[in-house]
């Protein structure tokens, strides 16, 4: 008998992991943190940034699309957020891009909260 294979998790899921992992390097790089939602508001796009006076929200667009191209508009989106440009940008989309794809999504403790 063969083992059961390991189950993918629904792209909900997955969305949400990345988002704790990309929320979790932008804080400890010292940058803006913005939430994440799914889909956006706006019709026929992919990706959205709403700036409020106490941060940002980045919504995605996940439904029919390659989950790779779902993440690297949440980086952008980080990237967008913090108004970094050239090495920079550069530079925070290569950490953004590993903290994503990093082992499992950190656990949100007390002291990240406050």
């Amino acid at each position: 008998m063969e083992p059961a294979p390991t189950p993918t998790p629904v792209p909900t899921l997955r969305f949400a992991q990345v988002a704790r992992r990309l929320g979790a390097a932008a804080l400890e790089a010292g940058l803006t943190v913005p939430a994440f939602r799914s889909p956006p508001r706006a019709d026929g796009v992919v990706r959205t940034i709403r700036r409020f006076p106490g941060g940002a929200v980045v919504a995605v667009r996940m439904k029919g699309r390659p989950f790779p191209d779902v993440v690297a508009d949440m980086v952008e989106g980080v990237v967008v957020v913090n108004r970094a440009e050239g090495d920079t940008a550069a530079q925070l989309r290569l950490l953004l891009t590993e903290a994503a794809s990093a082992g499992p999504a950190p656990e949100r403790t007390e002291q990240a909260a406050a």
